[in-house]
């Protein structure tokens, strides 16, 4: 994958941002300019969604692909053939199980989570303000 040191692949790391990425600020932006009020970071609940649609209990998780493990049964084998293998394949696969786990907890606790790959809100962030209103229509039909 790449032959950096330990020292150059931490500082890569460092600038790697966990909140306000282009791909939460696209989406955000979309969903401020329908009217859509919420929180972002949300640190009231588990895994600090990225947008929380407070109002009807929506949670929502802007996921990067490769730090999320996307297609993970392409990406693993490709990432065991690569420097560093045991940190990536360990790392991602302690994000994935995070991320089902706060999914999980959120579920339990009434919210409805709502996950985006970063190339979906890069490529068509209108149908995901779709997935959100369609979402938050539905949970108005039920009250």
């Amino acid at each position: 994958m790449d032959n950096l040191t330990k020292e150059q692949r931490r500082k890569n790391m460092q600038h790697i941002k966990s909140k306000d990425t282009s791909i939460e600020v696209k989406l955000r932006k979309s969903l401020w300019s329908k009217g859509y009020h919420y929180r972002k970071n949300y640190d009231k609940l588990p895994g600090k969604p990225d947008i929380a649609l407070t109002k009807y209990k929506i949670a929502v998780f802007c996921d990067s692909e490769f730090f999320h493990g996307k297609d993970w049964e392409v990406l693993k084998p490709r990432l065991e053939k690569s420097n560093n293998s045991q940190y990536w394949i360990s790392k991602i696969s302690r994000n994935r199980k995070r991320d089902d786990e706060i999914n999980k907890r959120l579920l339990f606790e009434g919210w409805t989570v709502i996950r985006f790959w970063g190339k979906d809100i890069v490529k068509n962030v209108d149908e995901c303000v779709k997935v959100i209103e369609e979402t938050i229509w539905d949970i108005e039909l039920q009250e």
